[in-house]
């Protein structure tokens, strides 16, 4: 019989880094985008999330991948959370 676990450690890391790369990838990225014209970085904000987001929600149940999935949902809403703060703080 072969065990089917969840291989949380592992899977909780990777979910962690991924979150961190995408995370500041968003913040950097908008930060740039905030200085060109604050609507334009709303809007391919809303345009990147809303095209990944049919393709990434399908792969949620991939035994590895769902790592994956995870981390990039919570790096995007900690990348505009903290986005968030900097442009309200007057850092962007």
């Amino acid at each position: 019989m072969i065990d089917e676990s969840t291989p949380w450690g592992t899977g909780l890391t990777v979910a962690g880094l991924v979150a961190a790369a995408i995370g500041v990838a968003v913040v950097v990225l908008s930060l740039g985008l905030i200085d060109v014209h604050p609507v334009l970085a709303v809007g391919l904000n809303m345009v990147a999330v809303g095209g990944l987001a049919p393709t990434v929600w399908g792969w949620r149940k991939r035994p590895v991948w769902r790592w994956f999935v995870l981390g990039g949902g919570v790096g995007v809403a900690g990348g505009w959370i903290a986005l968030a703060a900097l442009a309200l703080g007057g850092a962007g």
